[in-house]
């Protein structure tokens, strides 16, 4: 019998022994090398390498570099370079250090201590050639303190309220003003050493005749709007004015006259208490703020204890009288022997009726006014009526 007829493409063996793979039926031969597929490509074509930057562009690279502004590609360009050219590592080193100086200022948080840390190791190194005098010391570190913890407030904290508390007649006041306003109460209260010496007036030639009370308010007044921060420039200036003059000054100017009003103390003395004044309004401006802030240092505050003490100013002349020891504890403290008949008694051990000790910062907001005698911590011993007139007459330091 005879089958159906076989086509050429049926993927039978033809004669000559050659098979045919089944396609679709009118496909070309496979086996046609003119209809072979081409091969791909092992790889892409790939551009030629760039040549590297020349020794003229790494160099002007050099300050972006130490900036870190440079690109990845930059930055190992530059780094292969300074490997090989010893110029340009020199003023690479260079320019790092300097970048080093254009950091902005830290913030109190990060380092408190630095300011005085980096004074000390400088001065123990070499001392100044005009040092500051000793006495104004403390007004130096103080203003410096206040300026540190005012150096990251926006417009919100010197617009925070704080209320000014002092003591006078046996009975505690108090004023309601902001940050912006306390350093204008200490701007303008700096002012009397200003004048003292010779400076311009804060206040200006409009300045009315009085003490810190009168300036102050006068101050606050002047102006229909509000105090910003715009005064903290001048208070400062004024600060850095008054520490520079004194230390050209000389010896003798320790012992200038400074008018307060109702009383005068020698510049020595003022300038402690404006360190005291100040320490105490930046208290009030860091509680008020809700940050902490430390007291002075130890042999500082002892100087602030000594002024504030009743026994500041009495002579040793004449017969000994009736004596009130003060005994300060903390750092800072001390013993003082108060007298207690007149100006004119000696202190005596022998005729002490009476013993009072506290706390070296609590005594100290007892004389700025922030706590009342009854309010104070006070251990005492003896007579009464004695202790009773020491603690008002420390209260009675305090004012506006």
């Amino acid at each position: 019998m005879n089958g159906p007829a076989q086509s050429p493409d049926d993927g039978y063996e033809r004669p000559g022994g050659q098979a045919r793979i089944p396609g679709p039926r009118g496909a070309a031969d496979d086996l046609d090398p003119g209809h072979a597929p081409r091969p791909l490509p092992l790889s892409l074509p790939q551009a030629p390498p760039s040549p590297p930057p020349s020794h003229a562009v790494l160099k002007s690279l050099l300050g972006a570099w130490a900036l870190a502004a440079c690109s990845a590609e930059e930055t190992r360009a530059v780094e292969d370079h300074l490997t090989e050219c010893a110029p340009c590592a020199e003023e690479a080193l260079r320019l790092r250090d300097a970048v080093g100086l254009l950091h902005p200022e830290e913030t109190l948080d990060l380092k408190p201590l630095l300011r005085s840390r980096v004074l000390e190791d400088c001065l123990g190194k070499r001392p100044a050639r005009i040092p500051v005098p000793a006495w104004a010391s403390p007004y130096d570190t103080e203003t410096a303190r206040l300026d540190a913890l005012l150096q990251d407030f926006g417009d919100s904290e010197w617009h925070t309220p704080v209320r000014l508390k002092w003591f006078e007649e046996e009975r505690r006041r108090s004023q309601r003003t902001t940050v912006a306003g306390v350093i204008g109460h200490l701007l303008t209260v700096d002012g009397l050493i200003a004048t003292a010496l010779g400076l311009d007036d804060p206040l200006g030639s409009e300045a009315p005749p009085g003490g810190p009370t009168v300036r102050t308010e006068y101050f606050w007044g002047a102006s229909s709007y509000p105090t910003t921060r715009q005064v903290r420039e001048p208070w400062r200036e004024q600060g850095h004015t008054l520490v520079r003059t004194v230390s050209f000054a000389g010896r003798g100017v320790a012992e200038l006259a400074v008018d307060y009003g109702g009383f005068a103390l020698p510049l020595g003395d003022a300038f402690l208490e404006r360190a005291f004044e100040c320490w105490v309004h930046a208290w009030d401006i860091a509680d008020a703020v809700d940050y902490p802030y430390e007291p002075p240092s130890g042999p500082h505050l002892h100087r602030m204890i000594d002024l504030a003490a009743p026994a500041r100013g009495l002579v040793a002349a004449g017969a000994p009288g009736r004596t009130l020891h003060l005994e300060i504890e903390g750092a800072g403290g001390g013993g003082w022997d108060i007298a207690l008949d007149s100006p004119g008694a000696k202190p005596s051990v022998e005729r002490t009726v009476a013993e009072i000790a506290l706390d070296g910062i609590e005594f100290c907001q007892l004389a700025a006014g922030h706590i009342s005698p009854e309010d104070a911590a006070v251990g005492q011993h003896g007579d009464r009526e004695a202790i009773r007139d020491v603690l008002f007459a420390a209260a009675s330091l305090s004012r506006l």
